[in-house]
């Protein structure tokens, strides 16, 4: 069977519309739609059903579904093997981060690795979910976490060190309730706020660093971010309040098929060194207090 007809089968599997699969693809929705039915075709047999709220599997495609992903697998370490042998410093090179991470931490020092590897094609993949690695999504990561998934390799280059930020008016107009700003992730009301302020009142929740620097930013309150953000932004402040200490920190990772790909390795080496470089801003040695 034609891998790529399963590639088509697993995106509409798993998205449930032709425009969802094509977005994974990145091709159109007619196309998605022309390529199930010639494999439907093909197969002489009905995979889908098409319904009203979108594409439903048939008990044929939930069948062939579980082989669809072991196929996915093959190919994946396979490409994985290919591409961990090439000894090259030319070519493409994914390499993931936040937007935050990507903006303050990475960008400013790309210069010198575009000018020392000019043969790299280098494409930076700004997203807060952890891309998938081993789908070659991205080559090498540079993530803010607790605890990276088993499957990738790496090291932890330092801890992550957070403090309490504001605007120096909202520092000015710091009486109770005490307005913060809040991760929607934290149901319960995290201890930076139980321990330091009597009477809080969550105006704001987000799901990412950079909304919650731009509410700040804004005067809607205070909150909990990375002091290589808050130190690095002209706009804020920082509270001098007492913190519990991160179990988070700032992580260099690949898949394990790909350590000794010479694009990944001297993509890594870089990384540990503008880290490095940058030590005393994501340790938050640079703060302004109020």
């Amino acid at each position: 069977m034609n891998w790529d007809d399963l590639r088509f089968f697993l995106a509409l599997s798993r998205e449930g519309s032709v425009s969802g699969a094509g977005r994974i693809l990145g091709v159109k929705h007619t196309t998605v739609a022309r390529r199930i039915a010639a494999l439907e075709e093909r197969l002489q047999t009905r995979l889908f059903d098409r319904l009203p709220g979108g594409y439903a599997m048939t008990q044929a495609a939930e069948n062939l579904f579980e082989h669809a992903l072991s196929m996915e697998s093959l190919a994946q370490a396979v490409d994985r093997e290919v591409f961990g042998q090439d000894a090259e410093l030319a070519g493409s090179l994914k390499l993931t981060a936040s937007h935050d991470s990507a903006e303050r931490l990475i960008i400013p020092k790309l210069r010198a690795f575009s000018e020392a590897y000019p043969q790299i094609d280098l494409q930076l993949l700004t997203t807060t979910d952890l891309v998938d690695l081993a789908a070659r999504e991205a080559d090498i990561a540079l993530r803010m976490t607790g605890k990276p998934p088993d499957y990738l390799v790496g090291r932890e280059i330092m801890p992550l060190r957070h403090g309490v930020y504001g605007t120096a008016r909202t520092l000015r107009k710091l009486t109770d309730p005490v307005n913060v700003i809040l991760f929607r992730s934290e149901a319960e009301r995290p201890l930076w706020v139980s321990n330091n302020f009597s009477c809080p009142r969550i105006v704001l929740r987000v799901d990412d660093v950079s909304s919650m620097v731009a509410a700040t930013r804004n005067h809607l309150g205070l909150s909990r971010i990375p002091c290589y953000v808050g130190d690095s932004d002209p706009d804020l402040r920082r509270l001098d309040v007492p913190l519990e200490p991160s179990d988070w920190g700032v992580w260099i990772l690949s898949h394990v098929d790909l350590r000794t790909t010479a694009r990944v390795r001297v993509c890594r080496e870089f990384l540990l060194e503008i880290i490095e470089q940058q030590r005393p801003l994501i340790q938050g040695e640079n703060s302004r207090y109020v």
